[in-house]
């Protein structure tokens, strides 16, 4: 395989700056597991002041946050709604089910986004030969809708058909700081109508690893004991919770530069004949793009592409080619990129 120079496989790639690691080698450390490392409990009231919310708490993974919301919200054999494009469904292994014994019901949004009857219709009646419908979780932004973003009056539509319903909410945060940058809406009103909301911080934030989960105390104290179950406690973990500390106060706004650098590729792409992509749907820093036309697979075009030094990632049934934009990506590497997937298209 060529060597990898331009990595648009993900944003979860991005790797920390210098200023990161040198603050993260400087952090002040404790036992995490006994609430006594100060850098963990710095961040995790950073992330409870940032959602509203009355608690929160630092976790290995977003994946873990969405499992341990569901494990919480759901008893065994209840339904969980999401969109069928959702993270939870696809990419976490059947964890709900696995773990919380739960089920999931994909509801067919418009690009990752659902609407309130959707929600009504797809609950069901309290029934002994059903599931119990408990939660609804919303993915902000989508990922695989190629980084749509949730706008703020369908959020709270389809969080009062929950509530009608009885069901709890949860909010999949992973990039919802993009969505905040890119709109100008605070995460804490992206969040309100959730009983339990997530950020990742190593995705567009470039931290190294760690999510926070957040919600009332009880829930956190409740997702504690799962957190203990699951293996995710630790000990001296501020030095990693740093990441997360400097990337709040510093790695924030700069999410402006990969929301424009992938409105600038999905553009690009449309002056090369036989890739199909269409730059107003580029509202963050995901760009979804076609090379159906060619007569190759697309996995095919992605090992042509890799061959030339381009990584992307093929998604959607392996129908589509996702490319993400993140803090190690420069506008040259953006300039590059269109002219490697020039020269892979006219040879």
């Amino acid at each position: 395989m060529s060597d990898i120079l331009i990595d648009l496989y993900s944003d979860t790639l991005s790797k920390p700056t210098l200023a990161m690691r040198q603050f993260m080698c400087q952090a002040e450390v404790g036992d995490e597991q006994k609430g006594e490392d100060p850098t963990v409990n710095l961040l995790q009231e950073m992330v409870s002041e940032l959602l509203d919310k009355e608690a929160a708490l630092f976790l290995p993974s977003g994946t873990m946050c969405n499992q341990i919301a569901a494990l919480i919200h759901c008893r065994i054999g209840d339904e969980i709604l999401m969109d069928k494009t959702a993270h939870s469904l696809n990419y976490e292994g059947g964890g709900a089910s696995a773990l919380a014994g739960a089920i999931i019901t994909p509801l067919n949004g418009d690009r990752g986004c659902f609407t309130r009857l959707q929600v009504l219709d797809a609950v069901r009646p309290l029934s002994r030969h059903q599931p119990r419908t408990s939660l609804l979780v919303v993915e902000q932004t989508s990922n695989m809708s190629g980084g749509k973003i949730w706008p703020l009056v369908s959020i709270r539509e389809v969080c009062e058909a929950a509530r009608t319903s009885k069901l709890r909410t949860h909010l999949d945060g992973a990039r919802l700081l993009n969505a905040v940058v890119a709109t100008g809406v605070s995460a804490k009103e992206y969040a309100f109508d959730f009983d339990t909301a997530w950020i990742d911080l190593s995705k567009g934030l470039g931290a190294p690893v760690g999510a926070v989960l957040a919600g009332t105390k009880e829930f956190v104290q409740e997702a504690w004991q799962w957190k203990q179950r699951l293996g995710g406690s630790m000990r001296q973990a501020g030095i990693i919770a740093a990441g997360g500390v400097y990337a709040l106060r510093n790695h924030v706004n700069r999410l402006v530069d990969d929301h424009q650098k992938a409105k600038r590729l999905a553009e690009g792409l449309t002056d090369i004949s036989g890739v199909d992509v269409d730059p107003n749907n580029v509202e963050t820093n995901i760009v979804i793009f076609e090379i159906s036309r060619l007569g190759f697979s697309t996995p095919e075009v992605a090992a042509k592409l890799l061959d030339n030094g381009l990584r992307v990632s093929v998604v959607n049934g392996q129908k589509q080619l996702r490319a993400v934009t993140h803090l190690d990506i420069s506008w040259k590497d953006i300039e590059d990129t269109l002219q490697i997937v020039k020269k892979v298209i006219e040879n």
